[in-house]
C-alpha cells in the first residue's frame, strides 16, 4: 500500500532531478552577453595603423569647433615662470650666489672665486659659450 507521504516525496524528488538537469544544461551555455560570431575591430583589418604624435593631435583639435565654456589646450607653450630661474656655479655647478664681474663667470664661494680668476681669457670664453652666455669681449 503507498502512503500518500511517499508519493508527495517521489514527485518532490522528480521535481528536484528535473531542476537539476535544467541547471546543467544552463551552465553548459555560453553566457547571453559572449556573441560567438563576435569580432574585435583591430583583427578585422590588415593594415597596420601608426600612432599619432603630439602635433598631429594638436592640429586635429585646432580644426574642432570648441564650444566658448570648454577648456582645452591646444598649445603645447608653457606659460612664463612667476619664480626667476636658478642659477648654478660654471665651475662646480653647485647652486651659485656671486658672479665675478670681470669675467661674468658664477662661482658659490671664495675659493671658486679665485680660481676664476686663475683661468685664461679663451676658457672662460668656452664656460660662457656653454652656458650661451654673451661673450664679455663684445
Amino acid at each position: 500500500m503507498v502512503t500518500t507521504e511517499e508519493t508527495v516525496e517521489e514527485k518532490e524528488d522528480k521535481k528536484q532531478e528535473k531542476e537539476d538537469k535544467k541547471q546543467e544544461k544552463e551552465d553548459k551555455k555560453p553566457p547571453v552577453f559572449k556573441n560567438p560570431e563576435f569580432q574585435h575591430t583591430a583583427f578585422r583589418s590588415s593594415k597596420k595603423r601608426g600612432w599619432r604624435n603630439l602635433k598631429q593631435i594638436i592640429s586635429l583639435e585646432r580644426t574642432y569647433s570648441w564650444p566658448d565654456d570648454c577648456v582645452h589646450y591646444s598649445s603645447i607653450d608653457a606659460p612664463p615662470a612667476f619664480t626667476p630661474g636658478k642659477k648654478y656655479s660654471d665651475i662646480s655647478g653647485l647652486p651659485a650666489n656671486y658672479t665675478d664681474p670681470l669675467t661674468k663667470l658664477r662661482f658659490s664661494d671664495a675659493s671658486e672665486f679665485y680660481r676664476v680668476r686663475d683661468l685664461p681669457m679663451d676658457i672662460v670664453n668656452g664656460l660662457l659659450e656653454l652656458r650661451k652666455a654673451s661673450s664679455i669681449v663684445g
